[in-house]
């Protein structure tokens, strides 16, 4: 129904004030009757090994506790990674994010890292997938593979209609500001904000790979034509490392 509504503003062109003013009152119906709270009991009771997905979008999945800014699901619990997260130090074993942090400024991106590393336990592990700078700066070369020239001919026909022909220049400016992108990252810079949030061994590998069967296959490639998730996309985990103060001897 939201969805349905929102829709509706858009396209009498009564977006801006109005959206924003529906979404406080769906927030606010939503606290009213404890849908978070309840999502996030009901997860907690039932699971052992605890495991965390910002911006889950469509893809919900099994066995995760799925968040994002706006729910469209009574399943799904709404996190806000700007702000301080709804759970108590070291709650989750997994963190999983895609494509979702480049949504949010550099500044607001450390903030969601740390508080990762905050609800993670000692020897857990979080895993980010996210458009890579380097796509956008090899799509500029003038030796492109067919997919990159793929890529190129399939993003200006479903979302750049002003652009006069097939070109990356087009295709680069509009990734960097359309779908509310904020910060495109590259691999040393995201590497750079695990370890400034206190997480060790960062390691990269492909889309839907890891060394660890939990975060296997988590990416949902089938949302963009074959290929162009993994080309446009990188992904780094990290372990929380760091022995409680606890244990610490002199």
């Amino acid at each position: 129904m939201r969805n349905i509504v929102e829709t509706i503003l858009k396209e009498s062109r009564l977006d801006g004030y109005f959206i924003r003013l529906y979404r406080n009152y769906w927030r606010l119906r939503r606290k009213i009757a404890g849908v978070d709270k309840k999502i996030i009991e009901q997860y907690l009771g039932q699971q052992k090994t605890r495991k965390l997905h910002l911006g889950c979008g469509n893809n919900i999945i099994d066995g995760w506790l799925n968040s994002d800014i706006f729910p469209k699901s009574n399943h799904v619990v709404r996190i806000d990674v700007t702000k301080t997260y709804p759970f108590d130090d070291g709650t989750f074993d997994y963190v999983f994010s895609e494509h979702m942090i480049e949504h949010v400024s550099y500044v607001q991106g450390q903030h969601m890292l740390n508080e990762c590393f905050r609800v993670l336990k000692y020897g857990g592990k979080i895993r980010i997938s996210t458009p890579d700078l380097s796509f956008l700066i090899s799509l500029y070369q003038s030796e492109k593979s067919e997919l990159q020239k793929k890529f190129i001919r399939w993003a200006t026909e479903t979302f750049i209609d002003s652009a006069p022909y097939f070109e990356d220049t087009f295709v680069i400016n509009n990734f960097v500001r359309d779908w509310g992108h904020k910060f495109i990252y590259d691999e040393k810079v995201l590497s750079f904000s695990l370890e400034k949030a206190g997480f060790k061994e960062i390691t990269k590998f492909d889309l839907n790979e890891s060394e660890d069967e939990i975060l296997r296959n988590l990416e949902n490639e089938k949302r963009l034509p074959e290929g162009f998730l993994r080309l446009e996309s990188f992904t780094l985990e990290g372990t929380k490392k760091d022995t409680p103060s606890i244990f610490l001897t002199d």
